[in-house]
């Protein structure tokens, strides 16, 4: 009998909820991201444990986009965000928007103004900042406190009809300005912007701060189980605040731990400069810790959501290692991908010997879950990997050198003979002859052979191009370094093989499909591929190498 599950202290939550019947037992989740950027590998997590709790609990998960400042924020980043969910394996109940709200939240915030709760205030940005004071000391009030109702319904309504320009006010809750947490000293909740919104056009000039629209659009939802990262802890008592003095659903927000990786960074801002500064060439480039980027890389859904489920839900932040992302990359493709072969360094094999024509090799496409064959073509002159020979090999050297035999993958055992040499000393072929009976799946020689290498046919042989990728950055926490962090951008995170040798079965391979490249690693074929170029994307060595690098070094 499998072992149960322990509960993550959200799933405590719940079914403690459930079980005390708060909100008739009903769950209601929400993923609320900004469209002002792609989806990174720490937005899967927060994607996973949302929708997971909703389907787990017979739920729902709402999409809500956080659209409420609109000088950052594009359709293209709702669509990207869309189809990044959708490739996850989600689907959101109902599809939201913060701006479906502005007219709710307007009134909400008058609601404040008439309580008495809130106020404009004339002063610039930096002025408001200066007199908030510090965790030591408390804030002053605004001279503009003591405004009255009236005044301040009137100026915020000449706000939203757009008598003022940008800066020029803003409205504030009014809380208290000695409050120990910063975040309640009378907090900006409606600025003005006279830029036009991806959605409401140019209907608002006046658009409410996320604090604000936050958990009055989870309360319209009526969410029951708010879930933020552990940055919004202490925003906590502002959304409960917002929500007490309006009187509405009260929702109620969660914080766990987000998902930090390392060699890359997790800030939209900083993703965005690399795109922006031309460090990588778009938000969905494979060096990319995007939801995009991992998806053009190879790396299958299953991986990412079981690197969530692995990592788990935590109240306290900490630092995953790559190498377990990777790790769960292997695992999935080792499962389903076929292995085909690919010769990135070639020297040519010439077997002396062989006289034939026609002959044809049925390869198994994976061992690990049997899925058939493909017909692999064999002739005199192969194609083979340039470091499977070596003239003078050390005693534990099992593959190609003078005297000693390795069996071709699929094919037949041959016999090392010697090499040909250009003028400069360099390898440029390598003699062999091969064993007539010793054919794989026919195999009459009795003879055993420690070395098994691949190859491809010369005269069936197509070429690509194999884009390597490896990490983005040198240092495992680029943000915490010294200096700037695209200092520490890893100068060989990328290196382009113009002219590598592939299999003819690869012909029709598609944009998106993964192969494993025997003895090389997992490759994913990219969208730049054209009818007369295959381009393939390195996803994963076949084990890390990193950690020995890094040690060298």
């Amino acid at each position: 009998m499998a072992e149960e599950k322990s509960l993550n202290f959200i799933e405590e939550i719940i079914e403690k909820d459930i079980a005390e019947g708060v909100n008739g037992g009903r769950v209601q989740t929400r993923f609320p991201p900004e469209p002002n950027g792609y989806l990174h590998i720490g937005h899967a997590k927060s994607i996973c444990l949302n929708f997971g709790l909703a389907k787990k609990y017979n739920g729902k998960c709402n999409l809500r986009f956080d659209d409420t400042n609109p000088t950052t924020e594009e359709t293209e980043y709702v669509e990207s965000i869309k189809k990044d969910i959708e490739w996850l394996g989600f689907k959101w109940d109902n599809e939201f928007y913060a701006s479906d709200y502005f007219d709710k939240i307007y009134n909400f915030a008058v609601t404040l103004i008439e309580k008495g709760a809130a106020y404009v205030d004339d002063r610039t940005p930096e002025e408001i900042a200066a007199t908030k004071g510090s965790t030591f000391q408390a804030g002053s009030d605004s001279p503009f406190r003591g405004r009255s109702i009236e005044d301040n319904l009137r100026i915020f309504e000449e706000m939203r009809d757009g008598k003022y320009e940008d800066g020029a006010k803003v409205l504030r809750a009014k809380i208290d300005m000695a409050h120990p947490n910063l975040l309640l000293r009378d907090p900006v909740i409606y600025r003005i912007k006279h830029a036009h919104h991806h959605r409401t056009g140019d209907k608002w000039c006046l658009y409410p701060m996320y604090d604000f629209a936050h958990g009055e659009s989870d309360s319209i939802e009526e969410i029951t189980h708010s879930i933020c990262t552990l940055e919004f802890i202490h925003h906590r008592p502002l959304y409960n605040w917002f929500i007490e003095q309006l009187g509405i659903f009260p929702s109620k927000q969660y914080e766990f731990a987000r998902l930090n990786l390392t060699y890359t960074v997790m800030s939209k801002r900083k993703l965005l400069k690399l795109v922006n500064e031309g460090y990588v060439t778009s938000w969905d480039d494979p060096r990319m810790p995007t939801i995009s980027g991992m998806r053009r890389r190879g790396y299958p859904p299953e991986a990412i959501r079981n690197l969530c489920e692995t990592v788990g839900i935590a109240k306290r932040e900490n630092m995953i290692d790559l190498s377990l992302l990777e790790f769960c990359v292997r695992e999935h493709l080792n499962k389903v991908t076929d292995r085909v072969m690919a010769v990135l360094d070639p020297v040519k094999m010439i077997i002396t010997n062989y006289e034939e024509s026609g002959d044809v090799f049925e390869i198994e496409n994976n061992p690990e879950t049997p899925n058939g064959t493909r017909s692999v073509p064999f002739s005199k002159e192969l194609w083979i990997e340039r470091d499977d020979f070596m003239e003078d090999a050390p005693k534990k050297f099992f593959r190609l050198t003078p005297g000693n035999m390795v069996r071709l993958k699929g094919a037949y055992i041959v016999k090392c003979e010697g090499c040909k040499k250009d003028e400069q000393g360099n390898v440029i072929e390598v003699h062999c002859t091969y064993l007539p009976e010793s054919k794989s799946g026919n195999d009459i020689s009795g003879l055993t052979v420690k070395g098994t290498i691949h190859w491809i046919s010369v005269a069936h042989a197509l070429t690509a191009e194999v884009r390597n990728y490896d990490r983005l950055f040198k240092v495992e926490d680029p943000s915490s370094e010294e200096g700037d962090f695209k200092e520490y951008i890893n100068p060989d995170a990328l290196q382009v093989v113009p002219s590598v040798y592939i299999e003819p079965s690869l012909a029709k391979a598609k944009p998106g499909e993964c192969y494993q490249f025997m003895r090389k690693g997992y490759y994913c074929v990219d969208k730049d591929s054209t009818a007369g170029k295959i381009v393939f994307n390195r996803t994963v060595g076949l084990k890390d190498t990193w950690a020995k690098e890094t040690k060298k070094g």
